[in-house]
């Protein structure tokens, strides 16, 4: 059973979130062999304070 975490900054839609749950669980079908019921997909809005990058905060660029 894949588990596929997207951590990203806040800001998405519901509809973003479901075009890309469903763009990802067919690639991963298509390529692993798995099927979409088995198929798990994690979305963890990380606010940009929580992210670093080259030494300093995405909330200070």
């Amino acid at each position: 059973m894949p588990i596929i975490r997207i951590e990203m900054w806040p800001g998405r839609s519901h509809a973003q979130k479901a075009e890309l749950a469903r763009a990802i669980t067919d690639a991963m079908v298509s390529i692993t062999n798995t099927t979409p019921e088995s198929t798990i997909i994690v979305f963890e809005d990380i606010p940009k304070e929580n992210w670093a990058q080259s030494g300093k905060l995405a909330s200070d660029q």
